[in-house]
């Protein structure tokens, strides 16, 4: 019988298998050592069935999810009190705040619906389509907050300043909302958008371009098919709006396969839209459901330097500090995945 003698919890440190070893007991097996970000779905384990069933398991989990939170949002409504949009509008809700909340909830099924189809078809952690290390590396989001927030106020305050330029004081025509109301949009916003946020990277920049990796070669037909599906997901609302978004969602794309994870495009989508739902709140105008497909040539000019100097200096911060672009050993007992 092998002596334990010494160890601090009388057995050796390799008696329980790590959770790379537990997950490949149930047939769920990360990609090798080394793997690009967009190649994390090659684990052997993707045959075209699976690859099928894939597909249909998130796209069913979607739609599930979305009309089952927008149905609770309903319910909640009715229960409430709060009355139904006009017929005819794209709001469910008359009041916007109410409507936006249960909007950016479903929206949030993303990340989930993803999560679940690498899972059960993939036969991959599902951590891995956060990053190649197979999780969230939350020190690493937290630097790439400042850089995105101090880049996104730059944008949105020229692109106000140019309006006001334009057009005066109609540009921030709208009725400023009460101190509770404003308190709980804040609320609102600042605890939800982060998920609806994270749940647009991890189908666009995460599970589609991880996708296509899983086949073929090059990284870059994934990201410019998830880029412009990414596109047309905001509606079509003029050229300029549609060019908007199929430009910032090209340079996320690259810079995710730079830095080997969804941390840095987490952090610059959500200060895009907390900022955008903030601004509307403070003056008044969250009842306009204009999107970025509806964003104006000025906007587009703006994007053209911004989202290049964010992609840019975020991946040289990545190189500075370390951050590993490609799946690396897994620590022994440790818990990657």
């Amino acid at each position: 019988m092998p002596s334990y003698e010494g160890h601090p919890y009388g057995v050796p440190a390799r008696a329980w298998p790590s959770a790379e070893e537990r997950a490949a007991a149930h047939g769920v097996v990360a990609a090798p050592t080394g793997s690009r970000y967009s190649e994390q779905a090659r684990n052997g384990r993707q045959g075209a069935w699976r690859r099928l069933g894939e597909v249909l398991t998130v796209v069913g989990l979607l739609v599930v999810g979305m009309v089952a939170v927008l149905l609770l949002g309903m319910t909640v409504a009715v229960v409430s009190g709060l009355e139904s949009a006009p017929d005819g509008g794209e709001r469910l809700l008359a009041d916007p705040l109410a409507d936006d909340a249960f909007a950016l909830l479903s929206l949030a099924i993303g990340i989930p619906a993803v999560m679940l189809g690498v899972r059960w078809c993939g036969r991959r952690p599902a951590g891995t389509l956060a990053s190649v290390t197979g999780r969230l590396r939350w020190h690493w989001l937290g630097l790439c907050a400042g850089p995105a927030f101090a880049v996104m106020v730059l944008n949105m305050g020229g692109l106000m300043l140019w309006d006001w330029l334009a057009n005066g004081d109609e540009s921030f025509a709208g009725e400023a909302p009460g101190a509770g109301r404003l308190v709980a949009g804040l609320a609102v916003f600042l605890l939800v958008v982060p998920f609806q946020a994270a749940a647009e990277e991890f189908v666009f920049r995460g599970w589609l371009p991880q996708f296509f990796g899983g086949f073929l070669r090059s990284p870059w037909p994934g990201v410019a098919v998830a880029s412009v599906l990414f596109a047309l997901a905001h509606g079509f609302g003029g050229w300029s709006g549609f060019l908007l978004l199929l430009y910032s969602a090209l340079w996320w794309g690259w810079l995710v396969e730079r830095t080997g994870g969804l941390e840095a495009v987490i952090a610059v989508h959500t200060a895009n839209n907390v900022l955008s739902f903030v601004i509307a709140l403070v003056l008044g105008q969250l009842a306009d459901t204009g999107t970025a497909a509806d964003a104006p040539w000025q906007a587009l000019v703006a994007e053209l330097v911004t989202a290049p100097a964010y992609c840019l200096l975020t991946a040289r911060l990545a190189k500075k500090r370390g951050v590993v672009a490609r799946r690396p050993e897994p620590p022994v007992g440790g818990t990657q995945g």
